[in-house]
């Protein structure tokens, strides 16, 4: 999907890439698979309100885009831990709620 403004999106059940190279790229499929992850506990609909509503938050709080969008408590979820090709075995379940209490 060459017009998509990221390298890769979880909608599920669909993961959407930019670019097909972008399947190898371990660390991008795994922040992706944690937001399936979130998905599926929040079964799915709630989980977008709760990521809007977030993001919605977080614009009037920094007044700018990239930092509301990496502060949703999906978003630190899924960057703090994308790099560890294990964590989704070692996670939680709803281990985003743990980004809660670090909202800063």
């Amino acid at each position: 999907m060459p017009n998509l403004p990221v390298q890769g999106m979880a909608l599920f059940p669909f993961l959407l890439l930019k670019e097909k190279k972008f399947r190898q790229n371990k660390q991008l499929m795994n922040h992706e698979l944690i937001h399936f992850r979130q998905q599926i506990e929040l079964l799915i609909i709630p989980f977008y309100i709760l990521y809007f509503l977030n993001y919605l938050i977080n614009l009037i709080r920094y007044h700018n885009h990239m930092k509301a969008y990496r502060n949703i408590v999906f978003e630190k979820e899924a960057y703090e831990n994308d790099s560890n090709l294990s964590y989704l075995s070692e996670r939680s379940f709803a281990g985003w709620t743990t980004y809660l209490r670090r909202i800063t």
